[in-house]
C-alpha cells in the first residue's frame, strides 16, 4: 500500500471502495495487476492484460496522470454455469498512474505483447543552458 501511495498509483475501483460508494463503479470493475518502475532514462508501468484485445485498450494522458481503461468480456464461461472457483475479472478496469514532473508525458510510448501493457515515460530533456543577447 504505501508504494501505490508514493507513485500515485490507484484504479477506480480502488477509489470508489474508498469513498463509500459515492461514484460507485458497477460490481464488474476491477484492477489489473500492474507494476511501476525505474530506469535512467524512464518510468515504466507493466499491466497483465491477459485476455483483452488491443483495440479494447485505451491510454491517454489527463494533466500529469496516465489514464489507463479498458475492457475484458466474459466470453469463455458457459451459460447458467456454478462457479466452484472464480479468480479471474471481467469487465470494465481503470488504473490512473501519477507522473512525476521529471518525465515528459508529450513522449509516451505504449505496446502490447503477450497480454502484457508497457507504457513508458521518458524522463524529460533537460533544459540545458544558452546564453541570451541583450537588445537595446
Amino acid at each position: 500500500m504505501a508504494v501505490n501511495k508514493a507513485i500515485g498509483l490507484s484504479s477506480a475501483a480502488s477509489a470508489a471502495q474508498g469513498s463509500g460508494g459515492f461514484g460507485a463503479l458497477p460490481e464488474s470493475a476491477w484492477a489489473p495487476n500492474t507494476d511501476v518502475y525505474l530506469t535512467a532514462r524512464s518510468l515504466v508501468v507493466n499491466l497483465e492484460l491477459a485476455g483483452i484485445k488491443r483495440e479494447d485498450l485505451r491510454v491517454s494522458v489527463e494533466d500529469n496522470r496516465l489514464k489507463i481503461s479498458g475492457h475484458r468480456p466474459d466470453t469463455t464461461r458457459v451459460a447458467r454455469c456454478k462457479f466452484l472457483m472464480m479468480e479471474i475479472d471481467y469487465g470494465m478496469f481503470e488504473r490512473l498512474i501519477e507522473v512525476p514532473s521529471a518525465y515528459d508525458l508529450t513522449r509516451v510510448q505504449a505496446s502490447y505483447d503477450n497480454g502484457f501493457l508497457r507504457v513508458e515515460v521518458p524522463l524529460a530533456l533537460p533544459v540545458g543552458s544558452r546564453a541570451v543577447e541583450i537588445s537595446g
